[in-house]
């Protein structure tokens, strides 16, 4: 890839094509910990089940060929992370805080590396690759079956995030070569995305659109400064008033900014009964939530990518299917004909 070029540089071996579905997904996302994982309410095989569901779903064609991410290098993590960040994760006593799962701690560091660090790294290579095929296939949107690391920074990981995805991928897309300037970050996790707040904090390039319940974690008052249009529910928040402000505030978002490149952080723990969210969303809520963002870009032609973030119940991944699918029904997903 040439210098004028970084936006193209990461998969460039993944042949971009107007015909092949703008889904993004390997099976090396799905994290393995030999059953630690269900110490924590994180569903590790999500992007695998919404696979699935899709399948079924007939989105997926039989032959199942979605865009397959390769794994962030080293060298793409180091654009954004500090060596010395970076060489922490050896230290499974690190991962263990990041990944919220104490006991992963006593767990030799290369079971760790291969069992969860392996899989973010190939999400956060999804990430990259999905705003790449939301750019270059034509079609204008793409969906990473997993990513949304939005709690780490350059220097911090935390809330189950080790690789600051968004931030990289911002600052890809806003190196050259991609035509891009103007990037909409759509933070709809029920969590505050302090991480890429943090790192793009003055970035006026950057607008970022939070809505969070600010009760839970990680209120983070430093990284509020970065957020254009924060949003701040209360617990047990219902879908009348989520989806009211949501439609309010993303449309003056959108008239105030007018980015040309939409990054959809599309959490599901919102859900009512999400033990870490509190938020009393419901799955049709979910359903008109996506339908309002991609319809929104849609209308103005901003390419989009979506990726999954937060979502700590098991119905998570039926939840996003259905939601993709009814995209798919309502015409807002744009397919070759």
């Amino acid at each position: 890839t040439t210098s004028t070029e970084p936006a193209l540089r990461h998969g460039q071996t993944v042949r971009i094509s107007r015909d092949r579905l703008p889904i993004v997904y390997r099976r090396e996302y799905s994290v393995r910990f030999c059953g630690l994982q269900k110490l924590h309410p994180f569903d590790a095989a999500k992007g695998a089940n919404v696979y699935r569901l899709l399948k079924a779903g007939g989105l997926i064609p039989r032959d199942g060929i979605v865009y397959t991410p390769p794994e962030v290098t080293l060298d793409e993590l180091l654009d954004v992370h500090t060596k010395r960040y970076i060489e922490s994760l050896k230290w499974s006593l690190n991962v263990a805080k990041i990944a919220e799962i104490p006991p992963l701690m006593f767990v030799p560091n290369c079971f760790v590396q291969r069992s969860y660090l392996r899989p973010m790294r190939y999400q956060t290579g999804g990430t990259l690759l999905a705003a790449r095929v939301a750019l270059q296939s034509g079609l204008g949107w793409a969906i990473n079956l997993g990513g949304g690391f939005h709690h780490c920074s350059a220097d911090r990981g935390g809330g189950f995030c080790p690789y600051a995805d968004i931030t990289l991928t911002v600052r890809i897309l806003l190196a050259g070569g991609s035509g891009i300037e103007r990037i909409l970050i759509i933070d709809l996790d029920a969590h505050q995305g302090n991480g890429y707040a943090r790192d793009l904090m003055g970035d006026a390039a950057v607008y970022i659109l939070d809505m969070y319940n600010y009760q839970i974690y990680p209120r983070d008052h430093q990284a509020k400064l970065a957020i254009r249009r924060a949003v701040e529910l209360k617990p047990h928040t219902n879908d009348e008033e989520y989806i009211g402000k949501l439609k309010r505030c993303l449309e003056q978002s959108l008239a105030e900014f007018q980015p040309n490149f939409i990054i959809y952080n599309a959490g599901t723990d919102v859900l009512k009964g999400d033990p870490l969210g509190l938020l009393d969303i419901t799955p049709e809520g979910v359903m008109e939530r996506d339908e309002i963002v991609f319809r929104a870009a849609l209308k103005r032609s901003i390419p989009l990518a979506m990726l999954m973030s937060g979502g700590y119940l098991r119905s998570s991944a039926r939840v996003i299917a259905n939601s993709i699918l009814n995209l798919r029904d309502k015409a807002l997903l744009p397919m070759a004909q």
